[in-house]
């Protein structure tokens, strides 16, 4: 009896922390930063600015980011974010995306969705509505700093991309009008 005593409590107490040791990981991976989040997803952690402190993740993938104050960052082009970045983390991609604006020959526009298609091909694609902006992965390797700013007038932006249907329909509209002109014509 003396024996089982001896040699079961390890065993029984080795099974036992077995089992309670994959919930300690989940705590810690709850503890993470958001830039580990975004590595664990497929995402480069350059993403999202230095100095995350403070952000929410569901189950779901839902996750919210809160920063100090809205601030510009310089990659390929100037990305500014806004003091509350929220959006739906899956593996290589956020969708829902607000709270990130990127400028592209002087407008600002607000970007809708970052994916990365194939990791291998060093790309990263940012859906700003109308058109899908691509960018060299290796830009967004590390966070980078993030100076203050006030949000940008996204208005400009927002009318570009909600003309771009207008002026496509205008366009054909137009050509229309001059092949019925050339047939009458004729």
């Amino acid at each position: 009896m003396q024996f089982l005593r001896r040699f079961l409590f390890p065993v029984l107490a080795l099974f036992v922390f077995s089992l309670v040791s994959p919930m300690a990981d989940s705590n810690e991976a709850s503890e993470s930063s958001i830039y580990d989040v975004l590595k664990l997803h497929g995402l480069p952690m350059g993403l999202l600015p230095k100095g995350v402190k403070n952000f929410s993740l569901d189950n779901s993938g839902k996750f919210e980011v809160h920063l100090d104050q809205a601030c510009n960052a310089k990659f390929e082009n100037e990305l500014h974010y806004d003091m509350n970045v929220t959006g739906t983390l899956s593996f290589g991609q956020i969708d829902g995306l607000s709270g990130i604006s990127a400028q592209d020959l002087f407008l600002w526009f607000p970007v809708k969705e970052i994916r990365v298609d194939i990791p291998s091909s060093g790309l990263i694609y940012f859906d700003v509505g109308v058109v899908s902006k691509q960018f060299s992965l290796s830009s967004f390797e590390t966070p980078r700093d993030c100076l203050a700013s006030p949000q940008p007038d996204l208005r400009d932006g927002r009318h570009v991309v909600e003309s771009v249907p207008e002026i496509m329909s205008g366009k054909l509209r137009y050509k229309f009008d001059q092949d019925s002109v050339a047939r009458t014509a004729l």
